[in-house]
């Protein structure tokens, strides 16, 4: 049984200081710590997960391939995170560009792309069937926070985690498409958060979320010992450096509390 104290205590800390936090942590052995694991937060970035798996099962429905082209539109560009906003309109991309644009570096505008592929109402339908019923894509990204009246992007921590989860257990969608969606989860870009702290030539991936006071981070790291998931929402945060270094702490505590890292 995993000894979760060392989480607690970065939990309290975080408290201590005025963050909202809430964190899941599934361990190897299917030890799970939940901290406000069914409160609602603002998912920001981190609803990609899941925009990535109902893409994922387009494609194996056979209505679009990772090799169809898209050609960027001025249309496209949104404020925050990415840099297709910065490159010229007409450039071409592939969707397999497209979708390691979105989960490697947070791209916002090849998100919108893929939500208008997909659908939003398939992502929705995705995470309910993954048994996500508190989870919520309500709108496309603009870099902001949602503007009063306007539907906004929510996550829980467990649901987060489970989704994860159901990745790395190769069933979110098939075996195959559950492997090529763990290997764009490893081309994070983003090494300081869950994986601050992980030993080098060790496998983990993520997808992060922020804007605002929200900080946020769900992945997982894989090792001989075992794999752990980490699911980590916050707001409420002086700045994005605390942030990070909390998730970064969480991190730690769980592969430690796991043995995943020792």
């Amino acid at each position: 049984m995993a000894d979760w104290s060392g989480v607690e205590e970065v939990i309290a800390g975080a408290e201590r200081v005025g963050v909202s936090i809430g964190v899941a942590v599934i361990g190897p052995d299917g030890d799970v710590f939940s901290h406000r694991g069914d409160d609602g937060f603002l998912s920001a970035s981190t609803i990609k997960i899941a925009i990535m798996i109902a893409l994922f099962r387009k494609i194996e429905r056979g209505e679009v391939s990772l090799d169809d082209t898209y050609v960027l539109r001025a249309e496209d560009k949104v404020q925050g995170s990415g840099v297709l906003q910065n490159l010229h309109d007409g450039i071409e991309l592939t969707i397999g560009d497209v979708v390691y644009l979105m989960i490697s570096i947070s791209d916002n505008p090849a998100t919108n792309i893929l939500i208008n592929l997909v659908g939003m109402e398939n992502v929705n339908a995705t995470m309910r069937d993954l048994g996500m019923t508190r989870s919520v894509l309500g709108r496309p990204m603009r870099g902001r926070l949602a503007n009063a009246g306007e539907a906004e992007n929510e996550a829980t921590p467990n649901e987060f985690a489970r989704m994860v989860q159901s990745i790395l257990d190769r069933k979110a969608a098939s075996p195959e498409s559950c492997d090529q969606m763990i290997e764009l989860l490893k081309l994070q870009q983003n090494a300081r958060r869950i994986g601050r702290y992980v030993p080098e030539g060790v496998e983990w991936g993520s997808k992060t979320g922020s804007y605002s006071t929200v900080v946020n981070d769900v992945g997982f790291v894989r090792t001989d010992a075992g794999t752990v998931i980490v699911s980590v929402f916050m707001v409420e945060l002086p700045d994005l450096v605390t942030g990070e270094q909390i998730i970064g702490d969480v991190a730690k505590a769980a592969m430690q509390a796991t043995g995943v890292v020792g």
